[in-house]
């Protein structure tokens, strides 16, 4: 290879390429045809289309596995995405059921309130009406009492004053006697 190296350094010096005749080391332009076809020989010889051709081949096939594995990834993306999209729908979709069953359950909530206030009212009415009626018959009763003591009252004093002492001792024993036949 230096031999090489060094007929082409001697070839190609200008002192060689100042002859007659296309043939002639001293043609320039032979000179570089005959520079071209060795190096050629030599690219040929040490396989430097094959080894380039493999590099390219090698670098394809990674270009190719990194194009499958970001294939790969990108339909796993997609099946995390419809994934979580899914997810998502199904989350909305619960809480939608829930918010209804919050309304309903309020709706219910509100309907109880709204009857147990009227059952209160009434019993209310009931309990105040039974005051008032309670009330009425302690007046009546009151009223009643104070008319029997005002009538007691007032016939002790027309019978003490229309009966003498004789004939109340004779009411005395027969009221005594009344009595005393209704205890036994």
């Amino acid at each position: 290879m230096k031999r090489l190296s060094l007929l082409f350094i001697l070839m190609g010096s200008p002192a060689f390429a100042a002859g007659d005749g296309f043939f002639s080391l001293f043609n320039t332009d032979f000179v570089v045809v005959l520079a071209f076809l060795v190096l050629v020989g030599i690219i040929i010889y040490y396989k430097v289309p094959g080894l380039l051709m493999g590099m390219l081949d090698q670098r394809a096939e990674g270009i190719r596995s990194d194009l499958d594995e970001a294939r790969a990834l990108r339909e796993e993306a997609q099946t995390i995405l419809a994934s979580y999209e899914r997810k998502q729908r199904e989350v909305a979709e619960q809480s939608e059921r829930i918010i209804a069953q919050a309304r309903e359950e309020a709706q219910l909530a509100a309907e109880q309130a709204k009857a147990d206030l009227e059952a209160s009212i009434v019993r209310r009415v009931a309990a105040a009406t039974d005051q008032i009626a309670s009330a009425e018959a302690g007046a009546v009763r009151e009223v009643r009492d104070r008319a029997v003591s005002i009538a007691v009252d007032v016939a002790a004093q027309v019978i003490a004053s229309k009966t003498s002492a004789a004939e109340a001792n004779k009411l005395i024993d027969a009221a005594i006697a009344d009595v005393g036949s209704r205890l036994h």
